[in-house]
């Protein structure tokens, strides 16, 4: 028992002295004499400044700090910021490196830092393949087709000469950083599809197998630029354009990086951003999906109860009008102080438009909805409801009067009772809905030929089902 408490005792004070080592860098430039050297790191595809140091007259500065800092791929920066080489970060953070500038990739030298001794190899591999290179770009460059033929062996050569020596150096040196960058950019390699296979055969297996090699237990890739391509590609190309479907992938992929908080924060900062600001009409119920299950619970530690605050708040102003939702109800007035009801207001499809007679944009895209609704949506049931949000009433009558907005219905909110804005999410103008018979949204924030489109498909689709 004495001898257990005695071995964990001495990996308990081991553990505190890493933490206190912290970090140590000790960079000489070469041809440098003065000067602030900075030391940023990836974050995804970005770059974030993680230390500086001034340069002394040998041309040499010391980068430290108590802590150790989170592996990646780190760039250590030159004076006036126009230079940089790159170099790994991992376990051991006192080393030091003498840089030629005449050479970075040739002449550089590090002492104690094994993994860059491996990653500087890599980088000499690669401009030995520099004439090859060269030619064949040469050749691309021309654009005929007798060049380009003759580019394309030169392609695939270059190509498995590189596979080759990621292959091999993988299989050497398994727990290196760059192993698992290596593994991380490599793709899925569709076999042959089966005979009984259909057409998606190819997509399916690249899907299925897209994570396979990606270590999502490694912290380290979130310090590099492979990760955030990785993401990006999986969610942009190959997650259907569904919210449920891309709801699904989400959780599936963040319950795999569960043990490694560096990467579970990342990848769910990446998603939450990449659903907020999607450009894909009814994608934000992703954005809601992600906030209600990791950020009300707690789970997103990293923020501020203000932050956090901030993004649910957000959420819980999507959440009333996601697409497939009841539209909120409205009481207002119309233009003769006459109370109206958006639901007793009976409509095979209602087109809200939230709009300001002052706003520069409206000016533009009121008149060109009211002409696509004379031309044809009125001949398809629709009814344009019109909802005054800013300007005087002399103004929004007069607007409606020069531009000749007969048919629309036109309502405002004198005494701001309907919270329109909140519900409807409406901090700009103008704001376009599209909602069916019994009120349920069916579209939003779409432009004149969007929501023209939108309603040619529905009345395709209604006369397909009648045949």
């Amino acid at each position: 028992m004495r001898k257990l408490l005695f071995i964990l005792t001495i990996l308990f004070y081991s553990h505190l002295q890493l933490q206190a080592q912290g970090y140590e860098l000790t960079i000489r430039l070469k041809n440098y004499t003065s000067g602030k050297m900075f030391l940023a790191h990836y974050m995804g595809k970005g770059t974030y400044l993680a230390d500086s140091a001034m340069i002394g007259a040998d041309g040499t500065a010391v980068l430290k700090g108590k802590e150790v800092l989170p592996g990646g791929i780190y760039l250590v920066v030159f004076p006036g910021k126009s230079r940089y080489f790159e170099m790994l970060l991992g376990e051991k953070q006192h080393f030091s490196v003498e840089a030629d500038t005449s050479d970075l990739v040739g002449k550089t030298v590090y002492k104690n830092s094994p993994e860059n001794d491996l990653f500087l190899g890599y980088n000499r591999f690669l401009a030995s393949l520099g004439p090859q290179s060269s030619e064949m770009q040469q050749l691309l460059a021309a654009r005929t087709a007798a060049d380009s033929a003759k580019a394309k062996p030169l392609q695939v050569a270059l190509n498995k000469r590189i596979q080759d020596y990621r292959y091999d150096f993988i299989a050497k040196h398994p727990e290196s950083l760059l192993t698992s960058i290596f593994k991380a950019m490599k793709e899925p390699e569709i076999p042959a599809k089966p005979a009984n296979a259909d057409s998606t055969f190819a997509y399916r297996y690249f899907k299925a197998h897209y994570w396979d090699d990606v270590n999502l237990n490694d912290g380290r890739l979130v310090r590099t630029p492979i990760l955030e391509g990785k993401l990006q590609k999986y969610f942009t190309q190959l997650v259907a354009l569904d919210p449920d479907s891309a709801k699904i992938e989400c959780d599936q992929l963040l319950a795999k990086t569960r043990k490694d908080k560096e990467m579970f924060k990342y990848t769910l900062w990446w998603l939450t951003y990449h659903y907020e600001t999607s450009q894909y009409m009814g994608m934000d119920a992703v954005f809601v999906h992600l906030v209600e299950k990791y950020y009300v619970p707690g789970e997103a530690y990293w923020l501020s109860a203000e932050q956090q605050n901030k993004i649910i708040s957000r959420a819980y102003a999507i959440a009333p009008n996601l697409i497939g939702q009841q539209a909120p109800p409205l009481e207002m007035q119309d233009s003769s102080a006459k109370p109206l009801s958006l639901y007793s207001t009976k409509a095979k499809f209602t087109v809200l438009v939230f709009w300001d007679p002052t706003c520069g944009h409206c000016k533009t895209e009121i008149p060109r909805l009211d002409s696509a609704f004379k031309a044809s949506w009125q001949r398809k049931g629709v009814v344009m409801l019109g909802i005054r949000t800013d300007g005087t009433r002399e103004e929004w009558l007069q607007f409606i009067k020069q531009h000749q907005l007969s048919g629309w219905i036109h309502v405002w909110d004198p005494q701001s009772q309907s919270n329109y804005r909140r519900l409807y999410d409406v901090y700009s103008t103008p704001v376009v809905y599209l909602l069916d018979e019994k009120k349920k949204i069916l579209a939003k924030r779409l432009g004149v030929e969007q929501l023209n489109g939108f309603l040619e498909r529905l009345e395709n689709d209604t006369a397909a089902v009648t045949k």
